[in-house]
């Protein structure tokens, strides 16, 4: 059975949308029962992401019926996470559950996640042990929440579900840029965060169009690197960039060894010499491409935080103070 919070605790919900018009009514209708059984003081915040739909208008109709719903519209799209930085920006509620636009997630699950919090967790994951997608998502998401497991060391089964659980105080102290909203809990590990997964239920979309596809995998690669690099070398990256350095050094010596070794004993060593070139210029391209990304993940950082830059612009807002 589920607990009701107590009174003085808040629940905010944060909602990013992206072309959902015709999923938001029947979602805020089940927002509102289920939050009805787990808190007598809440808030829902959905920010529209840019939407070409009608979203924005139907989300100033439920914000005009219900001055506990909040909506922030951006500009432009700007993707998921900035608009999920967005909603916890504005949270004022002391737990924060965020969760999809498209009802896959289920509403019911909420109390499910606000239970796991109150027993100490900072973090509560939902994992949708029976996702209800076609397998070119659900294959590459499997492959993706391995690699994550093993390279962050924060183990889980569902990186990707959206619907999760976390205390403010912790969740307002993660910085999320680019793509990095499916990392929070390897991030929060950099707090203290104390993380539990529970299953889930997971619906078939039937309405509207989904914006996940195989375009996000690459993308899952690279941020994985931002977010090792985080976890293990914030502090100190000069480890990373001297081991990254000897290792190069050593390979390069291998590969001059091997070219001498190959001359004496080979006619054609010279269309060899000039194959080995191209490759040690291109091994050396790849690591100095790695390198520059990463010190751009870190300005990027610098240059937000240093001015309280925020990662979107805010068109405007409705039933939000400050």
């Amino acid at each position: 059975m589920v607990r009701r919070l107590e009174p003085y605790l808040k629940l905010s919900i944060v909602i990013p949308v992206y072309n959902e018009e015709e999923n938001l009514q029947n979602l805020q209708k089940q927002l509102q029962e289920s939050l009805a059984i787990v808190a007598a003081d809440y808030e829902i915040i959905y920010i529209d992401d840019g939407s070409t739909d009608k979203s924005y208008d139907v989300l100033a109709k439920l914000a005009a019926d219900d001055t506990r719903v909040k909506v922030i519209r951006f500009r432009r799209n700007y993707g998921q996470t900035a608009a999920m930085a967005a909603g916890i920006d504005f949270a004022s509620g002391q737990i924060i559950v965020p969760l999809d636009a498209d009802l896959q997630n289920d509403p019911k699950d909420i109390p499910l996640l606000v239970a796991k919090i109150e027993e100490g967790y900072d973090i509560v994951s939902g994992w949708r042990k029976n996702r209800q997608d076609d397998l070119t998502k659900t294959l590459p998401s499997k492959v993706a929440n391995k690699l994550i497991s093993l390279v962050t060391g924060v183990r889980l089964n569902d990186y990707g579900c959206s619907l999760k659980a976390y205390r403010s105080d912790l969740i307002k102290q993660v910085r999320l840029y680019g793509e990095m909203h499916r990392f929070i809990p390897a991030l929060a590990v950099l707090e203290g965060a104390k993380i539990a997964e529970v299953p889930v239920a997971h619906h078939p979309r039937i309405a509207g169009k989904s914006k996940y596809g195989l375009s996000r995998t690459f993308k899952v690669f690279l941020d994985l690197i931002t977010v090792k690099f985080l976890l293990g070398y914030l502090r100190k990256p000069m480890y990373f960039f001297g081991f990254v350095a000897t290792f190069a050094s050593l390979c390069s010596l291998a590969v001059i060894v091997l070219t001498i070794v190959d001359i004496g004993f080979s006619l054609g060593y010279i269309q060899l010499v000039i194959g080995l070139i191209f490759a040690v210029i291109f091994f050396f391209l790849a690591i100095m491409f790695v390198m520059m990304g990463l010190l751009a993940e870190l300005l990027v950082r610098t240059y937000h935080e240093s001015q309280g830059k925020k990662v979107y612009t805010i068109a405007k807002t409705i039933n939000l103070v400050g």
